[in-house]
């Protein structure tokens, strides 16, 4: 086996994922942290963040403003905002944000971005949680449900994507007395704690609260210096549109 095969062995060649190495020679010789802790870090959090592979890829340089109306740039430009203040604003009171709105407008892509950017280049602990999928799944199996509300109450952030998603013609939002219990135990903890959310839903501020309006109010002041609604023409705004 050369060299090369060797080295495939290993995540790290450097270290050969000993975390560090020898540097020096005797007497002088001195253990070098290897830098690849600060990468093996990301991916546990990665894993842990149950973000899917696809989403992974998902950064705000794939992310495409040209052509779109205003408020798509207004949007790109809050999250980036919001990744590149986090630190400053991480333990306040407006220390959130919320991407709301027309479908197919991108604000899961954006939010995803901000969660992978997150998670590897600050090692912040990101939980991910779509609405519609992630009850399915707990209403299924009770048994996860306080272990996964722990988890949502406790994550430094969590991101909650399609927040009381609407179905039907009418538009009707998802939210049984059950999920919104859950969802205010959840946001309520955070909210008292000053850990930071992430939402993006199809609805307005005004229809959050008109769900929930204990809820919806904190959310709101919560996100409230990172909030954009996107509203217009369907043909414009949801990309999946587009020929």
């Amino acid at each position: 086996m050369d060299e090369s095969e060797e080295e495939k062995q290993y995540d790290c060649p450097k270290c050969q994922d000993q975390l560090g190495y020898i540097q020096g020679e005797w007497p002088n010789e001195v253990w070098i942290r290897c830098s690849c802790i600060e990468w093996r870090r990301a991916q546990r959090l990665m894993k842990s963040s149950e973000i899917t592979e696809e989403f992974k890829k998902l950064g705000f340089k794939n992310f495409n403003t040209k052509g779109k109306p205003q408020v798509i740039q207004d949007a790109y430009d809050c999250a980036l905002e919001y990744f590149q203040e986090f630190d400053a604003i991480k333990c306040q009171r407006q220390n959130s944000i919320a991407l709301l709105g027309q479908p197919g407008a991108g604000k899961t892509h954006l939010l995803t971005a901000v969660a992978n950017n997150l998670i590897n280049r600050l090692h912040v602990p990101v939980l991910y949680f779509p609405y519609v999928e992630g009850f399915n799944d707990l209403k299924d199996d009770f048994d996860k449900l306080e272990e996964k509300v722990e988890r949502m109450k406790k994550v430094d952030v969590l991101f909650i994507d399609d927040l009381f998603k609407p179905t039907g013609r009418e538009r009707k939002p998802r939210a049984t007395e059950w999920q919104i219990e859950q969802m205010y135990a959840v946001v309520n903890n955070r909210y008292l704690n000053h850990m930071p959310i992430m939402v993006s839903s199809e609805l307005t501020v005004d229809e959050l609260c008109n769900v929930d309006e204990a809820l919806g109010t904190r959310i709101y002041q919560m996100c409230k210096d990172f909030t954009v609604v996107i509203k217009g023409d369907r043909k414009i705004l949801n990309h999946r549109l587009e020929d």
